[in-house]
């Protein structure tokens, strides 16, 4: 049953990206590029959006969801991304105090996989990515566990009526 929660609020936070996508940028200018953990997020993600921003809630945290597909090309492959996130990535993760919500492996796509983080804000996100980058396990890691992937990401603060915040 708590696994059917999360699945579905990590639903509804997914649904709610496209909204906050929209307006984590500026009118007139080009939100970040999406790529690895260095874009800067969004100052609308997290804790205190906008007024202007409706439908979210006030005091959520800055959510990121990220995709990483397989490049046909290689080198490596899914089974090579999954290990080095199952052997490696995750005890980092977990040292460095990052809040795993969950990771998937769509039904449609076995070339992807999916993990959902959360922050307290967006400065924090910033940190802590920073830290990952620098950590010598990363990269060791990186080397050991050659795959080429594509990375997208979606920063994403909940909706004022779903569970999850």
């Amino acid at each position: 049953m708590r696994t059917q929660f999360i699945i579905s609020s990590a639903a509804a936070l997914v649904l709610s990206a496209a909204t906050v996508a929209a307006q984590a940028a500026p009118a007139g200018q080009v939100a970040p590029a999406a790529g690895r953990g260095q874009t800067p997020t969004p100052a609308s993600c997290g804790p205190n959006p906008p007024a202007e921003m409706k439908n979210v809630a006030k005091g959520s945290r800055c959510f990121e969801l990220r995709m990483y597909t397989v490049r046909p090309e290689g080198p490596g492959n899914a089974d090579v991304n999954h290990a080095r996130f199952r052997e490696r990535f995750m005890a980092t993760f977990k040292r460095l105090g990052f809040d795993v919500v969950g990771f998937w492996q769509p039904v449609s796509k076995p070339d992807t996989l999916i993990y959902l983080l959360a922050f307290q804000d967006a400065a924090t996100r910033d940190a802590l990515w920073a830290k990952f980058f620098a950590d010598p396990e990363w990269t060791t890691s990186r080397a050991e566990f050659q795959v080429s992937v594509q990375v997208t990401q979606e920063f994403m603060i909940a909706t004022d009526y779903g569970p999850l915040k």
